[in-house]
């Protein structure tokens, strides 16, 4: 079975989440590629939603996205802003699943 693409991205709130749920996916066997940011310094959350939304804009039925920040809410306005993102705030399993399920997110 083929695995979809995954791209990943996070503000400083969420890198150190971000670096775990990516060494998980590759370790499953996902193709993940990481948009940052690459450390724990302050930064501008919008810079790396609107990173893994534009990959995810050019192939929204093949690929997802996880966008990681301290609540979720500012990456997901950000990533709906692009036509064909659906993006989700889900903090666990259950709401993962079904937003997937009935909402057909491409973006948590």
């Amino acid at each position: 079975m083929d695995k979809r693409k995954i791209y990943i991205g996070a503000d400083s709130a969420g890198y150190m989440l971000k670096e775990d749920i990516k060494k998980h996916l590759v370790n499953a066997g996902y193709d993940v590629t990481d948009c940052g940011t690459d450390s724990t310094a302050s930064c501008h959350y919008p810079v790396f939603a609107a990173a893994v939304s534009e990959k995810v804009q050019k192939a929204p039925d093949t690929t997802f996205g996880i966008l990681i920040c301290g609540t979720g809410i500012g990456m997901s306005m950000c990533a709906n802003k692009f036509n064909g993102v659906r993006a989700a705030v889900c903090s666990d399993t259950y709401s993962a699943r079904l937003t997937r399920q009935h909402n057909d997110a491409n973006v948590l």
